[in-house]
C-alpha cells in the first residue's frame, strides 16, 4: 500500500465513524452558538466531531499536521497536513436538512493553502450514506462506482451550483454575480455545502459549481474530487481554488464560468 492510499483509508474509517458521532448527537439534541455573525452558527457537535477527528488522526499519525474550522492549527512534522471541516453545511444539520457532510483531506508540502497539493480526501454524507473517495492520481469513486463529470453540456446551459455567504453586505454582490452566471445556467442549486456542491460535480449530478469567500476546509477535499473525476477547477487567489473564488466544472462549462467570473479572480 502506497502512502497515499494508507492516507486515504484512514480519512475512510475516521469520516465514517465521525459522521455515526453527529448522527447521534442530531438524534439527543442540539446546543447552538453564533459565530462571525447571527447567520453563521457552530454546534456542540461541531466541536465534539473535530476533537474526534483530530484525537483519531494524532493516534494514527502523531507527526502529521493538522488545519480543522474549530480548533487550532497544528504544523506538520512530517510533511502531511489534515485538512477538515467535521460537519460542513452546519445549518442543514441544524435544521434536519439530509445535506451535510464531514470532508476530510490530506495534503502534502507547505502549510500554506495556496501553495499545498490535496494527495487524498473524502465527503462522507452520513444521512445519504455516500462516501466519496480521491485519490491523487488514483481516481475519484463513490462506493465501486468510478466518478466522471459531465461529459457535454447542451445548448439549454448547466445545472451550476453555488452558494451565500452568512454575512449580509456580501448578499447584493452575490446576486449581482448570480444574474451574469444566469445566462449560461440550465438551472441554479443551492444546497448548503461545498464539499457536497464538488462532489456532485465529480458525480455528474451538477455541470459546475462556484462560491466566493468559503474556507480550505470547505473544498480542499472536494476539488480533488472534481479533478481526478476529470473536471477543471480554478479561482482566487493566484488561479487557485481560495477564499477569493472557488470554480470546479466539467470542462464543456469551464471556460464560460472563467469567463463571467474573470473581474473577481
Amino acid at each position: 500500500m502506497t502512502l497515499a492510499e494508507d492516507l486515504l483509508e484512514i480519512a475512510t474509517r475516521i469520516a465514517r465513524e465521525a459522521g455515526d458521532l453527529a448522527v447521534r448527537r442530531r438524534s439527543e439534541g442540539l446546543e447552538i452558538a453564533t459565530k462571525s455573525v447571527a447567520a453563521d452558527i457552530v454546534t456542540a457537535a461541531d466541536k465534539e466531531v473535530e476533537a474526534f477527528v483530530r484525537a483519531e488522526l494524532k493516534r494514527e499519525r502523531p507527526e502529521d499536521g493538522f488545519f480543522g474550522e474549530e480548533s487550532a492549527a497544528q504544523e506538520s512534522r512530517s510533511g502531511i497536513t489534515w485538512v477538515v471541516d467535521p460537519i460542513d453545511g452546519t445549518v442543514n444539520y441544524a435544521y434536519g436538512i439530509p445535506a451535510w457532510a464531514v470532508s476530510i483531506a490530506a495534503v502534502e508540502g507547505s502549510d500554506d493553502p495556496a501553495t499545498w497539493s490535496a494527495v487524498a480526501g473524502v465527503v462522507y454524507n452520513p444521512v445519504s450514506g455516500e462516501m466519496f473517495r480521491a485519490l491523487r492520481g488514483g481516481g475519484a469513486w463513490l462506493g465501486e462506482q468510478r466518478l466522471a463529470v459531465t461529459a457535454e453540456v447542451g445548448p439549454a446551459g448547466g445545472l451550476i451550483a453555488t452558494g451565500f455567504g452568512y454575512d449580509p453586505a456580501t448578499h447584493g454582490p452575490t446576486l449581482e454575480r448570480l444574474a451574469r452566471v444566469m445566462p449560461i445556467a440550465r438551472d441554479i442549486r443551492r444546497i448548503g455545502a461545498a464539499s457536497l456542491d464538488l462532489a456532485s460535480v465529480a458525480a455528474g449530478r451538477m455541470d459546475a459549481y462556484y462560491e466566493k469567500g468559503t474556507n480550505p476546509w470547505d473544498h480542499a477535499a472536494g476539488v480533488l474530487l472534481v479533478e481526478e473525476a476529470g473536471g477543471m477547477v480554478g479561482g482566487a487567489p493566484g488561479g487557485r481554488p481560495g477564499k477569493g473564488m472557488v470554480i470546479a466544472a466539467s470542462p464543456g462549462i469551464y471556460g464560460r464560468l472563467e469567463e463571467i467570473l474573470e473581474p473577481e479572480l
